[in-house]
């Protein structure tokens, strides 16, 4: 088991397919920690307070697949919201990820028409379920905290299913209901592979950008005085 760090960087990711190629990179660096959360803002919360509980890092990242509404986002686009003054933000300005205003629900945006009807009402670029809560609360905790994520889907295209009713009471994927779902309508299995593989994908080009953003040494918090 690799050694701890005391302060180290804290990056959330929602279920095992955002965070493993990230993680498997990260393995054997004290200085960086994964957090899979679950999805949607309750188990967020729940996830992110009891990793406060034990530790305080020097920083929070929340991370993972986001849905497009700005309509020039394409799939796999790097997107991010962070604060100007931490170095990490010239960082990935520098890696050639996108600035972006994120709005977090507590479902899933399956329909195009649903995506247009939050840009129109948020003016925000990307939604995802999970990092609104994160780092609300990290704000409380006094510690610093930014967003970077990868479009897994675009404002324009509606998901293979909607992943909204295939959810158990834990917002866990339903494999018995996912099954019954392709039963009724078999015709979303390839639509539902081909996400498959563009969501490996994208976690796999996450986690580039993560390697090369993150530090493999000490981090600080906020820009040193000149």
């Amino acid at each position: 088991m690799k050694a701890k760090a005391s302060n180290p960087i804290l990056v959330c990711f929602a279920v095992a397919q955002e965070a493993r190629p990230f993680a498997l990179r990260c393995r054997k660096n004290p200085t960086l920690s994964v957090l899979q959360t679950g999805m949607g803002l309750g188990n967020a919360e729940q996830a992110i307070r009891q990793a406060l509980a034990t530790t305080t890092p020097r920083l929070v990242i929340t991370s993972g697949f986001a849905g497009g509404l700005n309509p020039t986002f394409t799939p796999e686009t790097i997107v991010f919201d962070c604060p100007s003054d931490l170095p990490l933000f010239a960082r990935l300005i520098n890696a050639g990820a996108l600035p972006a205003t994120f709005v977090s629900i507590n479902r899933v945006l399956a329909f195009a028409a649903d995506k247009t009807k939050l840009r129109e009402q948020t003016r925000a670029d990307v939604v995802d379920m999970e990092s609104a809560r994160i780092r609300e609360i990290c704000a409380d905790a006094g510690i610093p905290s930014a967003t970077i994520r990868v479009i897994s889907d675009t404002a324009q295209e509606d998901l293979p299913l909607d992943f909204n009713a295939l959810m158990n009471a834990q917002s866990q994927l339903s494999g018995l209901k996912l099954a019954a779902a392709l039963l009724r309508s078999p015709g979303s299995l390839p639509r539902l592979m081909r996400f498959g593989r563009r969501t490996k994908s994208a976690s796999l080009r996450l986690a580039d950008m993560l390697h090369h953003v993150l530090p493999d040494r000490d981090f600080p918090a906020t820009t040193a005085p000149s």
